[in-house]
């Protein structure tokens, strides 16, 4: 006979746990199942609109922020999701601060390649040109025309000790100068954000430091050169600003860079009428007798030396005939008033007169007289 072997006492509990235990992993698998597959659903594209949107990322903000705007926008689904999709794709740590545009219906994917190119949106900007041979109040000016105030930025040119650029400590402090930056504001073209333009003083401080910048293209040992002359920089650029004001010809720059030397190792009045247009508020088509009689150390018709500071802004090509003038005997020079913009040159006094007559009948013919 076989014995027959009793169930075990604890077999029939165990099925009950088994589907329990079986079914609870069915419901969770169902979950995830289901919470994936939401998931999913909030890592789709908003619906699709023609209108984009701006997004602002100012430097330093965190993901979270971002995320939370872009939901708010319309541009996602969920700020979460994106927030842990960065996570998972190892994504943010290369988003560019700046302004988007950006819009509804744009996949994760293009998002996050925006962000990290900074694709951001191009501000409008405004440009404004300093022509070479400006004066100070031409330049505020000029500057006026976008919205800068022309009073304060004149007053901003008055204060050489408020700012950083290393030439602005070359101004003399001397109270004859009419404006104590006159010279050193180079120009240039300078371009800023419409909505975001520097105040006066900021505006000062850029054209000092892009005269720093230019000098620095100038042959190495000019501040030799300069020395060697005996100026300072500020006579450098005075000198500069006359021949900026006198030549329009490039190939005259340094002739009449001679001429100007010339006249003062002789201790002659230069003479320029450059310096006495400067003491008008506008320049006058022509000066008469008594213009040159105006008392003021500008005038160089009344006072021998150089004027107490630069009457205009030269640019660099003057700066360097004041560096490296040509060697002539001149000691003269008129217009030729040919419409050529050039100059006949002088050793003496008759000959500059014979070349006044010169030019005055270039003029007439030119009239038609």
């Amino acid at each position: 006979m076989h014995e027959t072997i009793p169930n075990h006492p604890n077999r029939g509990r165990r099925r009950p746990l088994l589907k329990a235990l079986a079914l609870l992993v069915l419901i969770a698998l169902c979950a995830l199942a289901g919470a994936g597959w939401y998931a999913s659903r909030l890592l789709l594209p908003t619906p699709v609109q023609d209108t984009a949107v701006r997004v602002s990322l100012p430097p330093g903000s965190g993901i979270v922020a971002l995320a939370e705007q872009l939901e708010r926008k319309g541009i996602i689904r969920s700020a979460s999701a994106f927030v842990l999709y960065l996570k998972w794709k190892k994504e943010g740590g290369r988003f560019q601060a700046g302004e988007y545009e950006m819009k509804p219906g744009m996949t994760h994917a293009q998002i996050i390649s925006q962000l990290n190119r900074g694709e951001t949106v191009k501000k409008e900007m405004v440009r404004v040109t300093i022509p070479e041979g400006f004066t100070a109040d031409q330049i505020a000016a000029k500057l006026a025309e976008i919205g800068v105030d022309a009073a304060a930025f004149i007053q901003a040119a008055q204060q050489p000790k408020s700012y950083t650029a290393g030439r602005a400590s070359s101004v003399p402090a001397d109270e004859g100068l009419r404006v104590r930056l006159e010279g050193y504001l180079f120009p240039e073209t300078y371009e800023w954000a419409k909505d975001d333009i520097p105040a006066p003083g900021k505006i000062v401080q850029r054209m000092l430091e892009e005269l720093d910048r230019k000098l620095e293209s100038l042959p190495e040992g000019w501040e030799s050169a300069m020395e060697e002359r005996g100026l300072t920089f500020h006579e450098l650029l005075t000198v500069a600003s006359l021949i900026e004001r006198e030549a329009v010809l490039e190939e005259e720059r340094a002739v009449i860079a001679g001429v100007i030397y010339n006249r003062l190792n002789r201790d002659m009045p230069l003479q320029i009428d450059a310096t006495v247009q400067y003491l008008f508020e506008t320049p006058k088509e022509r000066l008469y007798h008594k213009d040159l009689q105006m008392e003021s150390p500008y005038n160089t018709y009344l006072h021998s030396g150089l004027p107490p500071g630069p009457i205009a802004s030269p640019g660099l090509s003057a700066i360097r005939a004041a560096l490296y003038p040509a060697d002539t005997p001149y000691l003269f020079y008129v217009t030729k008033k040919d419409g050529s913009n050039g100059h006949l040159f002088a050793e003496t006094y008759d000959q500059h007169l014979n070349n006044i007559e010169a030019s005055n009948k270039n003029a007439a013919r030119k009239t038609g007289q």
